[in-house]
């Protein structure tokens, strides 16, 4: 097959140059121009558009074992991405197609076709494929169907509620028969949105203190169902609310992630959590299953995520223009 493409001689990319100690600071990363390569068989070249920087990112700085490699040193950081494909060699995905992929922190990707999804931009714009549409979307709707399921008449709770996977997770919980849906974010304006823009019934604001007894107050007969994105102190809360049966979904930990770490788990003397409440791990690598197709690939159209926040989600930002000249 003869590639169809429009020339893009030039990339920028973004390398992780240092692994940083506590933040990040710019010292720790490394702007550099590139010579894009052709597209070789059933390979696509994208213009990125938008990408997506998500908190498990830091971790992925470290050189530590985890569910997901880290960045390697001198080599461009990689993560979601949705752009515009100017150039193909894959019959499937043809030029001026908006796909979805993995290739982010750079303005031109080649990549193979089987490693992209086409977006319908119809169904909804590109951003939400980063977010409600995308693999923090899947997380949520994952955690609240499989890893800890929501029945009808169920008090949930969720913690960063504000968040990617949060935002989403709240208005799924009430689609799924919730009868109250809780949710703790940061500060007056995020709590504000929780209940204006996404829904929820009650928004507690962590950064006032005293988690259990605004968890009580908000729900005083306790919860059935935590999704769990920080840990540290909301999951020693969420374990003090816990119904007997009530289900715990652990999405991510942003408590104590950034070094120096200070970890820290429930106490001892928190009260156990009641028999039968189970509690387990999800993320998006492990149930990616979900997506309709079964492979991890969105088919163009499907509609996996069923609601979607008023705004795009604030891990999408747009990658800059291209350079005009070397």
């Amino acid at each position: 097959m003869n590639p169809t493409r429009t020339a893009t001689p030039l990339s920028r990319e973004i390398r992780l140059a240092s692994r940083p100690v506590g933040e990040p600071t710019p010292e720790n990363f490394q702007l550099v121009t590139t010579q894009v390569p052709e597209p070789g068989e059933g390979q696509i070249v994208v213009r990125n558009t938008w990408m997506s920087v998500d908190p498990y990112m830091r971790g992925r700085m470290d050189d530590a074992p985890s569910y997901i490699p880290p960045f390697a040193l001198g080599a461009a950081l990689d993560g979601g991405a949705v752009g515009e494909v100017i150039a193909s060699r894959a019959g499937s995905v043809p030029v001026g197609a908006t796909v979805s992929h993995f290739l982010g922190w750079r303005e031109h990707a080649v990549l193979d076709a089987a490693a992209a999804t086409v977006a319908d931009t119809a169904l909804a714009p590109a951003p939400a494929y980063l977010g409600p549409l995308g693999t923090t979307g899947l997380t949520a709707y994952a955690a609240l169907t499989r890893t800890a399921p929501v029945r009808e008449g169920d008090v949930v709770f969720v913690s960063a509620a504000a968040g990617a996977v949060g935002s989403v997770a709240g208005q799924l919980a009430r689609q799924l028969g919730a009868s109250r849906v809780i949710g703790s974010a940061g500060g007056p304006r995020k709590t504000r949105t929780l209940l204006d823009a996404f829904g929820f019934d009650a928004a507690i604001d962590h950064r006032q203190g005293g988690l259990p007894e605004q968890l009580a107050q908000a729900a005083p007969d306790g919860i059935d169902v935590y999704l769990d994105a920080v840990g540290g102190d909301h999951l020693e809360a969420a374990i003090g609310a816990m119904r007997t049966g009530g289900r715990i979904a652990m999405v991510a930990r942003s408590a104590g992630t950034t070094p120096p770490r200070r970890p820290r788990a429930p106490t001892t003397s928190s009260r156990p959590p009641p028999a039968r409440s189970p509690c387990a791990a999800c993320s998006s690598p492990a149930i990616s299953t979900s997506f309709p197709n079964g492979s991890g690939r969105r088919r163009p159209g499907s509609r996996t995520a069923l609601c979607t926040p008023s705004r795009p989600s604030s891990t999408a930002s747009r990658t800059p223009p291209t350079p005009s000249s070397p």
